[in-house]
């Protein structure tokens, strides 16, 4: 489009008509400025988001430590790391005391993973990326950049390009189809004009004429300033459109593949049970002896501090029920015994109320193998351990005891635990998402979970959620020894694929869309970013979201939230639907156009309508125009319509059949008006001006035919679109500027029509456009008898 402008700006130059050229070179500047401007605006938002998270580090060098740029880091430095920092490169832990890491980008698992000196060598290796939970450690520094973990999954994702969507495609198709319709009409066109002797000029100034009508140039206009609108609604809905094709491709999604934690779930864990060595205590009601116990025993076992979501979910749940913080300050911390790595728990000496007491918290196994339990309270201790488990709660165990004194060591100090319960905590499903879920499952979009987790937590948040998935849950390991086959038909039925590695996220996607499917993909971590590039729409978390993860995604929820994502999907659809009324609008108004810049080179009268007519045309009136579909309110069922095939055109053969009928019969009533006042000795200005008017008005009133295609336009709500009176009223200004400011209306070489005249006009305008409306009226009063 922008090419052909070009091109036709050139040859006005060479043919010495600056007007012209001045006219068509000045309108390629705002078809290439929507896009740039909205894109350049969400990049900017990023670059915000970049800022906010730009990590540094604190490393030893020349003998002293010194904060950097974690960019700045090479292979050999050693970086110290505490809670909350983000672990810049990949190493080994070479100090550590009780650290404990978030390795969910990378793996996509949320539990926590103790990192140790002393046990397995997987046990002290750490990965870029990854965040430190609690404890503190020195890292030796082994690979940075491409060579980490992190830097293969952005290479993996460099090397992915995302597809042309749906409606692009057909939008391409159109173009290419029209260059070639409209380089072989311009030629017949140019080879009339010089056959009738009107000589070069007038032959390429047809010819040029033709070519900027045959091109349909407005389509792509209107087609970003729609995503360009949308785009600014979601973002004022919590999500950040990176790529603008994006919003136009949401209304096509067949299938959403969506994280767990985080996204389905708040991502935060919270105290759910409470079952002491003899009963459960319901959590909403006051606590009973046995169950304080539990729980302070718990907060006693944990950081004065915490930074671990489990210990700061205990710290809530205490507040909840009337504990004070504070409170810790009059007890004093005797011995700290770190986190064993191979029974995974943890205990604290205190000074505490008058006594000397040992709490530990951790595994089920590690506290009863520290504990004196009885085999039956051992007995019960698992049972209630795995009832839990079934719920897809995470399960740690507690003991207590008291002491005469503390030895420091540890085996002495532990001989005096108790066991005393088990806590259960899970991960509270986000507000609104079994809502949004159910709206899904109306509108005919298929939701699929994908997570890291066990297989029995994803059981129990899809119960939870209502999310249907049958009986079958396929694990990572389930897919590493399926067969192609096999892979395609888990992907086709099943709903919940959990234990999943990153690269089998990029299979499912790939395998989704292999079988036709349009796939919208959320991710947060490192490891979703490839499956976010392949996928038809990445979607990445803005709150918790990595850096790689935000680059490769089209859309950014900066809520982090499910139900922001159904709501893209409607506004997709809605923008999907007034796009194709819009586009029927414009094959109604691009039919006359057409026929004129053809059919008068054809019969030799002089040019009805000169390319800065045309210009006027498609890149202002058509676009403003437009904006009157943008602004009507979805259809009352859109979300209980079933998705777009993915090959669907934009139109169907009915819209586009009533649309081209509109357009003939408009173009016979303006050429009636134009010949016959030509031939009755009317000057050339004054002929153009009346079959102008009329094209205008005409232009107006197929707005109101084409916002209601399928009942007249009196009995639709005209006043509910808000932007339909200043389109009319913007489009008769630009009628009243054309007519009658002079310098103007010589530019467009028109006189204004007399009043007779601009009766006459409007008159063939309403008989031309406004005739299918009485047949729509008959036709659904057919459709409304018994």
């Amino acid at each position: 489009m922008v090419l052909l402008l070009l091109v036709a700006g050139v040859a006005y130059v060479l043919l010495g008509d600056p007007i012209n050229a001045s006219v068509v070179l000045i309108s390629v500047v705002p078809i290439a400025a929507v896009s740039l401007v909205l894109e350049s605006r969400a990049e900017r938002a990023l670059e915000g988001l970049r800022r906010l998270t730009a990590p540094t580090a604190q490393v030893r060098r020349d003998g002293r430590n010194e904060v950097i740029s974690a960019e700045e880091i090479v292979p050999g430095d050693v970086v110290f790391l505490q809670e909350g920092d983000v672990i810049p490169a990949d190493g080994v832990l070479v100090e550590g005391t009780q650290l404990t890491v978030d390795e969910a980008p990378l793996t996509g698992e949320s539990q926590p993973v103790a990192k140790s000196i002393e046990g397995p060598a997987v046990e002290s290796e750490l990965s870029a990326g990854t965040t430190v939970l609690s404890g503190r450690g020195v890292m030796a520094v082994t690979a940075t950049g491409q060579s980490t973990r992190f830097g293969q999954v952005g290479t993996l994702v460099a090397g992915i390009r995302p597809r042309a969507t749906p409606l692009q495609r057909l939008i391409q198709r159109l173009i290419w189809q029209a260059t070639v319709v409209a380089a072989g009409f311009c030629i017949a066109v140019m080879a009339i004009e010089l056959s009738y002797g009107h000589g070069w000029a007038a032959a390429v100034s047809a010819g040029v004429s033709l070519a900027i009508v045959a091109m349909p140039e407005e389509f792509s206009i209107v087609y970003i300033l729609y995503l360009s609108l949308g785009a600014a609604r979601l973002a004022r809905s919590h999500a950040l459109v990176r790529r603008l094709t994006s919003v136009e491709t949401l209304g096509a999604t067949t299938v959403i593949c969506t994280d767990k934690t985080g996204t389905l779930t708040l991502g935060r864990m919270d105290v759910a049970a409470l079952v002491t060595s003899s009963a459960a205590q319901p959590i909403a009601d006051q606590l009973i002896p046995e169950a304080w116990q539990i729980l302070e025993a718990a907060l006693l076992a944990s950081e004065p501090q915490p930074f671990d979501p489990l210990e700061q979910a205990l710290f809530r749940f205490a507040e909840l029920k009337g504990w004070k913080p504070e409170s810790l300050g009059s007890g004093h911390l005797r011995q700290d015994y770190p986190f064993d790595p191979i029974l995974k728990y943890m205990s604290h000496v205190w000074d505490w109320q008058g006594a000397t007491v040992i709490c530990a918290k951790g595994s089920i196994e590690g506290i009863l193998e520290r504990s004196q339990v009885s085999p039956e309270e051992r007995q019960q201790a698992l049972a209630s351990n795995q009832a839990l488990a079934a719920q897809g709660l995470r399960v740690i165990a507690v003991a207590s005891g008291t002491l005469a004194e503390s030895t420091g060591d540890r085996r002495a100090d532990e001989c005096h635990l108790s066991y005393r319960g088990v806590v259960g905590f899970s991960d509270p499903l986000r507000p609104g998402v079994p809502e949004a879920l159910g709206e899904c499952g109306q509108a005919g979009i298929r939701v699929i979970m994908i997570t890291g987790d066990h297989p029995v937590t994803a059981h129990a948040v899809a119960e939870g959620l209502g999310l249907p998935h049958g009986d079958q849950i396929v694990t990572g390991q389930d897919l590493d020894l399926a067969n192609e086959e096999e892979v395609q038909r888990f992907v086709a039925t099943v709903n919940i694929f959990a234990r999943i590695r990153p690269e089998q996220k990029y299979l499912l996607v790939h395998t989704l869309r292999s079988q036709g499917q349009v796939v919208a993909m959320t991710g947060d971590g490192i490891n979703d970013a490839p499956a976010l590039r392949a996928a038809d729409i990445g979607v990445a978390m803005g709150k918790r979201g990595t850096e790689v993860a935000r680059e490769a995604a089209d859309l950014i929820l900066l809520d982090d939230n499910f139900a922001t994502i159904v709501s893209a999907v409607h506004d997709g659809r809605r923008i999907f639907e007034n796009l194709r009324r819009a586009f029927s609008y414009l094959i109604a108004f691009e039919t006359p156009l057409l026929l004129a810049a053809f059919a008068i080179p054809l019969i030799g009268a002089p040019l009805l309508l000169l390319p800065i007519h045309l210009i006027l045309a498609e890149i202002v009136v058509h676009p403003t125009s437009s904006l009157v579909f943008e602004n009507d309110p979805a259809p009352v069922d859109l979300m209980r319509r079933p998705p777009r095939a993915p090959g669907a055109g934009l139109l169907v053969s009915n819209d586009f059949s009533r649309s081209v009928a509109e357009g003939i019969s408009l173009f016979v009533g303006v050429m009636l008006l134009y010949l016959v006042g030509l031939q009755n000795g009317l000057p050339e200005a004054q002929a153009r001006g009346i079959a102008y008017a009329a094209l205008f008005l005409g232009q107006i009133l197929m707005i109101l035919t084409e916002r209601t295609p399928t009942q007249p336009f009196w009995r639709s709500e005209l006043l509910e679109n808000r932007v339909l009176p200043f389109v009319v009223l913007a489009t008769l200004g630009i009628l009243v500027v054309v007519f009658y400011v002079p310098p103007v209306a010589q530019l467009m070489r028109m006189v204004p029509p007399s009043p007779e005249q601009w009766l006459l006009a409007a008159g063939v305008a309403a008989v031309t456009t406004l005739w299918l409306e009485p047949l729509k009226a008959l036709r659904g009063r057919d459709r409304t008898l018994p």
